[in-house]
């Protein structure tokens, strides 16, 4: 069995070990979370195109309103064309205005399936469509392979397809942190189950490293805790990613599923304003985790397309297309709409229903990772191949 699994059966967080201790990665050095929305989610009613008539038209029921200080389910204005949707006003708005949010609209892949996993895949391997790819090699993992300690975890389940590729990149479900998934008497049959055993080390580190983080997280969370209520889902998992990507690891992938709204998904509120409020809670409780680090942080946030520009006859959106994209980060220089852009309306759209893309996320995080770790043509092209970087100033 590899080590690997060993590490998964266990449930640990993966950390490499020095003299028994947890490493930590050194302060200053630049950390990359990417977040990933699985389900398509719907732009449009998160970075509202308020000035566009043809939005409200396509829209009859489910539009987010237009800014009205009165109107605490309206978008909140950012410029003269768009506003940010209520549900963000008190977790990503303040981060906007503090220069610590961006948004790229008109983003996405050229991959027009409309398909769920052809479109994540194809964006979780960063290739170009046209010829062979390999399932086997994802962007992410060779983007670790180009930086000198890159430090790299996945927080879910298991090992996503971006992190896929030559190295043993860990990944670690956070959902049960803090609550051992074996009690001592467990532990112990476990550990003599492997004595002598060519895994006994790596069965033992593994139950360790398990203990020490559980405590480490069941500790943060109680001092998070004083004076307030624990926040829940997304919110609650970023807490933990917040102290891992602390003090531990540079690079990190997150998925948040839940963003197929075809049915009744609401505008100010309801089930998509239900969602994004979590999420945004979430991004917010990272910024104040990662702490003096956060100005060395960059978050990515992604989804493998928009939605329709109209709205369906189950009051919801269908697959779409362009999409748009967050960057957060203390150090970023943000509160500015990104990227290239086209006028909001129907002649615009891409084969009549969807928003055109216009920036090309492999464009964008080359031009991304080129600003943060200095990499050239060379390495970025290992990276994205066959993609010309391009850089938005943001970071």
């Amino acid at each position: 069995m590899e080590r690997r699994r060993i590490l998964q059966l266990l449930a640990a967080a993966p950390a490499l070990r020095v003299s028994g201790r947890l490493y930590a990665a050194p302060s200053s050095s630049p950390r990359f979370l990417l977040v990933f929305l699985r389900g398509g989610y719907d732009s449009l009613n998160v970075l509202v195109p308020y000035s566009s008539a043809d939005y409200y038209e396509a829209r009859p029921t489910i539009a987010v309103a237009k800014p009205d200080p009165a109107d605490a389910d309206s978008a909140v204005a950012l410029d003269a064309d768009w506003g940010l949707a209520p549900a963000l006003r008190e977790s990503i708005l303040p981060l906007y205005e503090r220069g610590e949010a961006a948004f790229v609209p008109f983003a996405g892949t050229d991959d027009t399936s409309r398909s769920h996993f052809e479109t994540q895949d194809s964006i979780e391997l960063g290739e170009p469509l046209a010829g062979p790819r390999s399932l086997r090699s994802g962007f992410m993992a060779r983007l670790a392979a180009e930086l000198e300690d890159p430090r790299p975890i996945a927080f879910t389940d298991s090992l996503p397809l971006t992190f896929r590729g030559e190295a043993d990149i860990p990944n670690v479900s956070l959902k049960g942190a803090g609550k051992p998934v074996f009690d001592e008497r467990q532990a112990g049959i476990l550990a003599r189950m492997y004595t002598g055993h060519p895994l006994e080390a790596a069965v033992r580190d593994g139950l360790d490293l398990r203990e020490e983080v559980g405590a480490a997280i069941a500790e943060e969370m109680a001092a998070a805790n004083r004076d307030a209520v624990t926040p829940q889902g997304f919110e609650l998992e970023a807490q933990r990613i917040a102290l891992l990507m602390r003090d531990q690891y540079r690079l990190g992938f997150i998925d948040v599923g839940g963003w197929d709204t075809h049915v009744n998904e609401g505008n100010g509120k309801g089930q998509l304003a239900n969602g994004l409020r979590s999420l945004g809670r979430g991004l917010a409780v990272l910024s104040q985790g990662r702490g003096a680090e956060w100005k060395n942080t960059v978050v990515f946030v992604v989804s493998e397309f928009g939605r329709t520009f109209a709205e369906n006859g189950n009051r919801g959106t269908d697959h779409g297309h362009g999409c748009v994209y967050w960057v957060l980060g203390g150090g970023i220089d943000g509160k500015r709409i990104a990227g290239e852009q086209c006028k909001i309306a129907r002649a615009e759209l891409f084969e009549h229903r969807d928003l055109p893309v216009l920036n090309d996320y492999r464009a964008l995080l080359g031009g991304m990772f080129a600003r943060m770790w200095g990499l050239s043509e060379g390495r970025l092209a290992a990276v994205f191949p066959a993609a010309s970087p391009v850089d938005l100033g943001l970071v």
